[in-house]
C-alpha cells in the first residue's frame, strides 16, 4: 500500500467514526479541529505488535523492570513525596509503596510519560490497529478531554497507546477516575507536579477492590508429586486448604491467611511458584498482564526492603511471542489436544489442552507454553 493509500484509508476511517464521536456528544468542531491536526502514524502499529509484558518472559521482565537502580530511585521518591503519599494512603487505602510502585513502573516516577500526540495515536489505532473499537472509544474519550477544556490536542501527550501523565492513564480511566487532588479545579495528570496524578492512581487502585495490609502474594514452595492442575488464576483456594496441601511459605514462615488464593508458575514448574491474592487481581485491572502484576508486586515489596525471589529463573525461559503461540495451538489441535481456536493467546482453553498433552506424554503437567513444549510437537508432527 502506498502512502497515498493509506492516508486515504486513514481519512475514511476517521470520518467513519465521526457520527459515532458526535452520538456519543463530541461536538463537530471539537472532532473536525482534532481530526484535521491528527496523523498516521506507522511507528504505533509497529508497538502495538512488540509489547514488552506479552513478548518477554516474566524473569526478561523482571529484570528489566525490578533493577537495582528502580529500587533506589522509588526509595528516593517515596522519601520526597512522603506527605502526599502518606496523605493518599489515609484516604485512599493504598500503601506509599505500592503507589510508589506504580509510578515507578509506568512513567519512571514521571521521568517518561510518553512524546506521542495522543489524538494521533489513538486515531491510527482505531483505524488501522488490533482491538479497533476498544481504540475507537479512546479516542472518542480522548476528545471529551479536550472539549472539557483541561487541555488541548496539541498538549495531549503520551504513550504509543494513548496512555497519559505519570500514571499512563488511558483517557476513559481518565474520565472514570482521575481526581483534582489540589483543588485547583482541574484534573491535571499530565503536569510536572505528580499530586492530581498520584491521586488518581490511588483512586483507580482503591476503587478496584483493594485491601489495605494484604500483600499482592508471596513466594511458595510446591511439595514433590504436587497436581500442577491445581495451578493458574482461576483456581481459588482457602490458604489453609494449601497448606493442607503440603504447600509451604518460600521462606518458612508460615503463610497469612488472606483470603482465596491461587498459585500461580510465572516460568512453569522449574521456576518460581507464588501464592497470590485479591489484590495481586486488582493489579490485573490496571494493566491485564499478570507479568505486569508481579513486577508491581515485587517492585512494591523490594522498596519495603524486601529481598529477591528464593527460587531461581529457568536459564532458557524464552517467551514464545505471539506467532509461536499460533503455531503451538496448531500443532495442538492436530494432535488432538484442541484448544478451541488459534489467537495467539494462552487462556484457560490453551493451558488445558498443553496439560492433556504433557499428561500424555508423561511430562510435568504444569500447562506452560514452554519452547520445549514446542519441539516436542514439532518432533511428532
Amino acid at each position: 500500500m502506498t502512502d497515498q493509500d493509506r492516508e486515504k484509508t486513514f481519512r475514511a476511517g476517521i470520518a467513519a467514526i465521526r457520527p459515532r464521536a458526535l452520538a456519543k456528544q463530541v461536538s463537530g468542531d471539537v472532532f473536525d479541529k482534532a481530526m484535521a491536526q491528527a496523523r498516521f502514524e506507522p511507528e504505533v502499529l509497529a508497538k502495538q505488535a512488540h509489547q514488552p509484558e506479552f513478548s518477554l518472559s516474566a524473569s526478561k521482565y523482571l529484570a528489566r523492570a525490578v533493577t537495582s537502580e528502580r529500587v533506589r530511585n522509588a526509595r528516593s521518591a517515596l522519601r520526597d513525596h512522603r506527605p502526599l503519599l502518606n496523605s493518599l494512603e489515609a484516604q485512599f487505602g493504598v500503601e506509599t509503596e505500592v503507589l510508589t510502585a506504580f509510578w515507578g513502573l509506568e512513567s519512571n516516577f514521571g521521568t517518561v510519560r510518553g512524546d506521542f500526540q495522543v489524538v494521533s495515536a489513538l486515531a491510527t489505532l482505531a483505524v488501522c490497529g488490533r482491538r479497533a473499537g476498544y481504540f475507537e472509544n479512546q479516542l472518542i474519550g480522548a476528545l471529551s478531554i479536550i472539549q472539557s477544556g483541561v487541555i488541548s490536542a496539541d498538549k495531549m501527550l503520551g504513550s504509543w497507546a494513548g496512555a497519559m501523565g505519570h500514571g499512563q492513564f488511558m483517557p476513559t480511566v481518565y474520565l472514570g477516575f482521575a481526581k483534582d487532588f489540589d483543588r485547583d479545579g482541574k484534573r491535571d495528570i499530565w503536569g510536572d507536579d505528580p499530586t492530581d496524578a498520584l491521586a488518581s492512581i490511588a483512586n483507580y487502585v482503591s476503587k478496584h477492590g483493594w485491601k489495605l495490609g494484604q500483600p499482592w502474594g508471596v513466594e511458595v514452595c510446591l511439595p514433590e508429586g504436587f497436581d500442577y492442575a491445581c495451578t493458574g488464576l482461576t483456581q481459588h483456594r482457602q490458604v489453609s486448604d494449601w497448606v493442607a496441601m503440603n504447600v509451604t511459605g518460600a521462606t518458612g514462615a508460615p503463610i497469612g491467611d488472606y483470603g482465596p488464593a491461587s498459585i500461580i508458575l510465572p516460568a512453569g514448574a522449574d521456576g518460581v511458584a507464588l501464592m497470590v491474592f485479591r489484590n495481586f487481581h486488582v493489579i490485573m485491572r490496571y494493566n491485564c498482564s499478570a507479568t505486569y502484576a508481579l513486577a508491581i508486586g515485587h517492585l512494591a515489596d523490594r522498596i519495603l526492603g524486601g529481598k529477591s525471589f528464593n527460587a531461581s529463573w529457568p536459564s532458557d525461559d524464552t517467551m514464545l511471542g505471539r506467532s509461536g503461540i499460533r503455531e503451538l495451538q496448531m500443532l495442538l489441535t492436530d494432535a488432538g489436544f484442541d484448544t478451541r481456536g488459534v489467537d495467539g493467546q494462552i487462556g484457560p482453553n490453551s493451558t488445558t489442552a498443553i496439560r492433556a498433552f504433557q499428561v500424555s506424554r508423561k511430562l510435568v503437567a504444569d500447562g506452560y507454553p514452554s519452547l520445549a513444549v514446542l519441539q516436542r510437537l514439532r518432533s511428532e508432527a
